[in-house]
C-alpha cells in the first residue's frame, strides 16, 4: 500500500460509532493489557482530540494512539501517552511515529511541560521509537503489567523547568549544567 493513501485523523466523538469498536479491536491484538469499555470511554470522551488514527484509503484502521493530558500532583502539565498499536502488517512504515508526533504536537501546543508513557521492558521496538523521539527512560516498574511484566517509564521534557524540577536544579543552577537541555 502507497503511504500517500494513508489519512491521519484527529479521534471525534460524533465518530465513536465507527471508530470504537475498531480502536477496541487493534488496541486488544497489540497490547498485553485488557481494557474495558470504560478505560476508552475515559479516554476518548475527555481527551478525544488528543487521540489520533492513521486510515487507509478504505477507512480501514491500521492505527492510534490514545492519550491524555492533565496537571500532575498539582504540578507540572503532564501529557500522557496511554496506548499506541498500529496493525502488525503495517509496522515499519512509520506510521506509530507520526501517530506519537501528533499526539506530542497537540499537547506542546496545549502547554505540556512533560509527556510520560510506559511500555514493557521486552518491547524493544517501541522502546526505540520513544527514544528517537527524546524520551528518557525515568524508572522501572516491577511486575506492572497483569501479566507480570515489568516496565519502563518514559518521560518526554518539553519545557526546561520541569527537567530541572526532576534534578533539583533551580533555573540559573541549570545554565551551568551541561546535562540540562536547552530551553525549547
Amino acid at each position: 500500500m502507497d503511504d500517500e493513501r494513508l489519512q491521519y485523523v484527529q479521534y471525534h466523538s460524533s465518530k465513536e460509532s465507527t471508530y470504537l469498536a475498531a480502536i477496541r479491536q487493534l488496541i486488544s491484538n497489540d497490547l498485553s493489557e485488557p481494557y474495558s469499555i470504560y478505560v476508552y470511554r475515559y479516554f476518548l470522551y475527555q481527551w478525544g482530540d488528543l487521540c489520533f488514527l492513521a486510515l487507509d484509503e478504505n477507512e480501514n484502521m491500521l492505527g492510534v494512539v490514545i492519550s491524555k493530558l492533565e496537571p500532575h500532583r498539582g504540578g507540572p502539565m503532564r501529557g500522557y501517552i496511554a496506548m499506541l498499536a498500529v496493525k502488525k502488517e503495517h509496522r515499519g512504515r512509520g506510521i506509530a511515529t507520526k501517530l506519537v508526533r501528533m499526539a506530542i504536537d497537540i499537547m506542546i501546543e496545549r502547554d505540556a511541560d512533560e509527556i510520560a508513557l510506559e511500555t514493557e521492558v521486552t518491547n524493544t521496538a517501541a522502546m526505540k521509537l520513544y527514544e528517537r523521539l527524546g524520551f528518557l527512560r525515568s524508572k522501572r516498574l516491577h511486575r506492572y503489567y497483569l501479566n507480570g511484566n515489568s516496565a519502563f517509564r518514559f518521560v518526554l521534557f518539553v519545557k526546561e523547568s520541569a527537567f530541572t524540577s526532576r534534578l533539583g536544579y533551580e533555573e540559573d543552577e541549570a545554565q551551568d549544567n551541561p546535562a540540562v537541555p536547552p530551553s525549547a
